[in-house]
């Protein structure tokens, strides 16, 4: 199965709409298959005491509390209503995480077709129930979370309608950057083999790789942070990628995918010609006469391996010569 790559927007654009149709224009080049940003209304969100978190208080922020930021990184609706037509026409799907079901239910008008729910709201008991009824699949990440709170989820949206088929986990570490040794990437196949669950990966870390080792590992979706440039303004972009290391993620994820195959062994076509070239065939290691017994004296295995094999040697040594061979003549029985 493909692995479905997410070009992670969020509010990278700043608040600015052509930045953010410049990024779609980035991801769509660079092959990703969805573009992702964030819709949420901050009167909606948080109140106007909640405080930065540790890593957007480092990231050049000029105010200390979350409201003051994300009022500045709001789109309206109509902004998001351009923006999912500028990816139509620029041949990438658009995806947003909605934040409360009011942002979900105008999202679904532009035709998604996954909701995303970001780790902040797996606890959110209300808004998992209203998601679970749209009939449409869900994607779900998981910082920050135990195991527990990720089945108490699934089993809040399983009650609600949403079948386990329809949902993804997307295992993730809610730092910016994410320390490698709290990636923990382990958990992800964790997550998946205990919950009977399809699993992703949401990377947070500097760099490309570790996306690229849970593509190996089986992720089916691949989400990651990008920007125009990590030396903008704002809380997300200096642990984002640039356009030319997404680009160079995602072709690494498709050459991965190709790689990775069906899992069945066996000669691939190409192989086939160079398996005769490289394999031997049971040949006369001298003259051998009409009549005289193959042994281990006037038989040899050698290539190429376009006679009998030499896994048959027990089957044609005692046997007699049906006719003479010269040496380095491939035997017949």
């Amino acid at each position: 199965m493909k692995c479905i790559v997410i070009a992670e927007a969020g509010v990278n654009h700043n608040g600015n709409i052509e930045c953010a149709k410049k990024m779609i224009e980035v991801a769509a080049e660079a092959g990703a298959d969805y573009i992702k940003f964030q819709t949420f209304s901050a009167d909606r969100l948080v109140t106007k005491s909640a405080e930065l978190a540790n890593y957007q208080k480092l990231n050049s922020m000029e105010s200390l509390f979350q409201y003051d930021m994300l009022k500045k990184l709001e789109l309206t609706s109509a902004d998001y209503q351009k923006l999912a037509a500028y990816c139509h026409s620029c041949g990438i799907k658009f995806l947003s995480t909605g934040f409360d079901i009011e942002d979900v239910l105008f999202l679904v008008t532009l035709g998604l077709d996954f909701i995303k729910i970001p780790s902040g709201e797996i606890t959110n008991l209300a808004f998992l129930e209203k998601v679970a009824k749209l009939g449409k699949e869900v994607i779900l990440s998981t910082g920050m979370s135990s195991l527990g709170e990720i089945e108490a989820a699934i089993n809040v949206m399983e009650n609600s309608g949403l079948g386990r088929e329809d949902l993804i986990i997307l295992h993730c570490t809610s730092n910016y950057p994410a320390p490698l040794d709290e990636v923990n990437l382990s958990a992800m196949k964790n997550i998946g083999k205990a919950l009977q669950v399809r699993v992703g990966y949401s990377d947070h870390t500097l760099g490309i790789n570790i996306a690229i080792a849970a593509a190996a590992m089986g992720a089916c979706v691949i989400e990651k942070h990008f920007t125009l440039d990590r030396s903008m303004n704002g809380p997300d972009h200096s642990a984002s990628l640039e356009p030319n290391e997404l680009r160079s993620m995602i072709t690494a994820i498709r050459e991965l995918g190709l790689a990775m195959g069906n899992g069945i062994k066996g000669p691939t076509p190409s192989e086939l010609q160079t398996r005769s070239i490289a394999r031997r065939s049971l040949v006369a290691s001298r003259n051998i006469e009409k009549g005289e017994i193959f042994s281990a004296k006037n038989v040899a295995a050698k290539r190429p391996g376009t006679g009998i094999s030499p896994m048959r040697w027990h089957e044609v040594v005692g046997r007699f010569a049906q006719r003479s061979f010269l040496e380095d003549e491939q035997i017949e029985l």
